[in-house]
């Protein structure tokens, strides 16, 4: 089939595009190439998939309509899967109108091209970071997620209700997937793994938010690919159950969708630092601070329900996962 990436010179994108282009699935991929992190890292990842024949790349940004509408009238995908977004929970601090363009006004371009154009089934990529103040273990989707504590996060829950309106109103089968903590190769700088193992290697020290007592449900970047290509391949259905006497936060009477894809796992922050020592061979200098806004203690994924309705759960152990990543960042950087 072709599928639509958005976000493709991603990090999940990348990866997912490689995924489907093996199997011989077309893909077309679109993606900004911004400067929030290292170009070159992007360009590196798309290299992996241009010159194969079914791979179509367009630089363009989602945030532009006219691109997003000339997008999906040229070249009518069937399916589509929404990684572009303005990541980052510390940087929605310092800069939240990012995220209005990328994660808001551009998923509402997604939104219409998929409707105008008949789209089979639209994943979109939300997150764990949705659960904000929500304090009762393991998150489950079919708990409340109304007390965001980043713009990140809630604008990662307004793309769950925008999903859900056009399901609703133009039967748009969607599926959103709140995502826990990816790492493995091929990772974003901005994430804990890529600046530890950067700064332990220059013998620098490396900042442990929360004085190391955080715990997250590290999941791998393989475990969640397979889990997106399994969600893809069957599109939302309706929940004939659903009662809005009693609404299930997770289905709807419309062909909508919300599951978590985590390692079900939660792992100690100093535990994970242990983890990534060992994979190098040396020892981190720790910088204790506090916890820092926007941030949660802890994160935990119930993933019952993606057991249930695709018999999947990931399931890379994160000492085997760090191994991995450090391995690769090693190759890359030639460190």
């Amino acid at each position: 089939m072709k599928v639509l990436i958005t976000g493709v010179a991603g990090f999940i994108g990348s990866a997912l595009a490689l995924r489907l282009l093996q199997r011989g699935d077309q893909v077309l991929g679109i993606d900004n190439l911004n400067a929030y992190y290292d170009v070159g890292l992007k360009r590196a990842r798309l290299a992996r998939c241009q010159g194969q024949a079914n791979f179509v790349f367009v630089q363009g940004d989602i945030a532009d309509r006219a691109c997003v509408e000339g997008l999906f009238q040229r070249h009518r995908p069937q399916r589509v899967v929404n990684l572009a977004a303005q990541a980052g929970v510390r940087y929605s601090i310092e800069n939240p109108l990012a995220y209005v363009d990328s994660n808001l006004v551009g998923f509402a371009h997604i939104l219409e091209g998929c409707r105008h154009q008949g789209v089979e089934h639209l994943v979109f990529a939300s997150s764990s970071s949705v659960y904000g103040g929500n304090s009762r273990m393991p998150f489950s989707v079919h708990d409340n997620v109304d007390h965001p504590l980043s713009f990140y996060a809630a604008s990662k829950k307004a793309n769950e209700l925008m999903a859900h309106s056009y399901s609703h109103l133009y039967g748009l089968p969607c599926t959103g997937l709140r995502f826990f903590t990816v790492y493995g190769p091929w990772g974003r700088p901005d994430m804990a793994l890529f600046k530890f193992t950067q700064a332990m290697l220059a013998g620098e020290p490396i900042p442990v938010f929360n004085q190391g007592r955080h715990r997250r449900d590290f999941t791998y970047i393989d475990d969640i690919v397979e889990g997106v290509i399994r969600v893809l391949d069957r599109p939302a259905p309706p929940n004939p159950e659903w009662n809005g006497a009693a609404p299930d936060p997770a289905s709807s009477q419309a062909p909508w969708r919300v599951y978590n894809i985590g390692n079900n796992q939660p792992v100690e922050l100093m535990d994970y630092i242990a983890a990534l020592e060992k994979a190098l061979g040396r020892r981190a200098e720790l910088e204790l601070l506090p916890l820092q806004p926007g941030d949660v203690p802890d994160t935990y994924a119930d993933v019952a329900d993606l057991v249930a309705d695709f018999d999947y759960k990931p399931s890379t152990p994160v000492e085997q996962g760090i191994a991995r990543f450090v391995d690769w960042y090693k190759g890359y950087f030639k460190a």
